[in-house]
């Protein structure tokens, strides 16, 4: 796998934490440095680990997958940005209650957790790259970092004029790659 498929990916997975953080961030009234470096951290934190363990439990089964590991590699890819895309269009909203903290450590972590998963099964993609597992670890969790920084100076900065749709983008994303990825293999295999 090339690096900038791993860039992509990385780009991809880090849509929900910038989603999430842009919502986090208009629950603020002002920019707090703190409160961001902590969720960016566990963000891509969270975003790091998870393909690696999804990558060691696919490898777990590497040879079953050698035959189907492109079509697996669609498979998943398609689902978690046909997911992404389906929760874009039904638009979940954060409900916070304003008299709360949004950036308590039990808060921030069941989101990095929750926003980690599609990165858990996305490590199942690396298995038959394993050259460049932790290139893709590293290069996810710092997208995921630089990405919730700039969600959360969105949120607090411009989040009630700001009307793109970021969790779409990244789930059209990962299905793009996920084509990719299986055009490509149909054609070196032909």
């Amino acid at each position: 796998m090339d690096l900038l498929t791993i860039i992509i990916i990385g780009f991809g997975l880090s849509m929900d934490c910038f989603a999430v953080s842009i919502s986090k961030g208009i629950c603020v009234r002002k920019y707090h440095v703190g409160y961001t470096f902590r969720m960016a951290f566990m963000f891509g934190l969270f975003q790091a680990v998870m393909p690696l363990i999804g990558y060691l439990a696919g490898e777990a089964f590497s040879t079953y997958m050698k035959a189907l590991d492109h079509w697996i590699a669609f498979g998943l890819l398609s689902l978690i940005g046909g997911k992404m895309l389906w929760e874009s269009i039904r638009n979940k909203n954060l409900n916070i209650k304003p008299d709360s903290n949004p950036f308590k450590w039990s808060s921030i972590l069941s989101l990095a957790l929750a926003t980690s998963i599609d990165a858990l099964a996305t490590g199942v993609v690396f298995v038959p790259f394993p050259d460049t597992i932790l290139r893709a670890v590293i290069i996810i969790g710092f997208t995921s970092f630089i990405f919730t920084i700039i969600g959360m100076f969105i949120g607090v900065h411009f989040g009630k004029r700001f009307h793109v749709n970021v969790e779409m983008i990244g789930g059209i994303i990962l299905i793009a790659l996920g084509l990719k990825i299986l055009i490509e293999d149909i054609i070196v295999n032909s």
